[in-house]
């Protein structure tokens, strides 16, 4: 998998760039948007994450001028504007997701696994097959029915088998977001699923293995 970073902030952009490619991605990284311009004209990319506020072409006008060049490629804005009106443009130009600055670098790690996940074969744990292209879910070839929390959730943890899933990454998935409520869900989706799925006391939830 090919990632294309656009982030003028040196020490942010470096951190990323390590963090992802230590994940297994191979991540060219461009320091403003007409670097960005040019390496997304030269590579097939599986991913973009962009910065909105970077010299020349900003975040906004690069992905406009991409999807006018009919590149659907899944993009996902990392940047210090959390204003509506900002996320608002962004996701009316074509964007994938959006992560509001200052975040953790694993939280961009785990929204990477997610996009990539979704482009990609059916994903399978136990007795659960995902197909990220129709969002279809089946148990031991019967389909079943999960709602759009509980399959947030199990594109989570099917794309993060063996990891430490953080709290506050499993919250977003929840319309209301609580322990209690989150307790209820995961408790749900253990039932759906038959995952083992542990509670890390005091950092979050983790599927051991399938």
């Amino acid at each position: 998998m090919r990632l294309l970073l656009m982030e003028d902030d040196l020490s942010l952009g470096e951190t990323l760039q390590e963090l992802l490619q230590d994940a297994g991605y191979n991540v060219d990284w461009a320091r403003d948007g007409d670097e960005a311009a040019e390496l997304s004209y030269e590579h097939k990319y599986d991913l973009y994450i962009f910065d909105i506020n970077v010299p020349h072409i900003n975040g906004f006008k690069l992905l406009e001028g991409l999807r006018d060049a009919a590149d659907t490629t899944p993009v996902i804005f990392i940047s210090a504007l959390v204003d509506l009106a900002s996320i608002t443009k962004a996701f009316s130009l074509g964007a994938d997701d959006y992560l509001k600055k200052p975040f953790f670098p694993e939280e961009l790690l785990y929204r990477v696994r997610s996009k990539l996940a979704q482009k990609s074969a059916p994903l399978s744990c136990g007795g659960i097959t995902y197909d990220s292209i129709t969002k279809e879910v089946k148990y031991n070839g019967s389909f079943i029915y999960l709602g759009e929390v509980q399959q947030a959730l199990l594109l989570l943890f099917i794309t993060n088998i063996g990891r430490t899933l953080d709290k506050e990454i499993l919250l977003e998935a929840l319309e209301h977001p609580s322990d209690t409520a989150l307790r209820v869900h995961i408790n749900k989706l253990k039932n759906t699923t038959h995952w083992e799925i542990t509670n890390v006391r005091g950092i979050g939830y983790r599927l051991e293995t399938c």
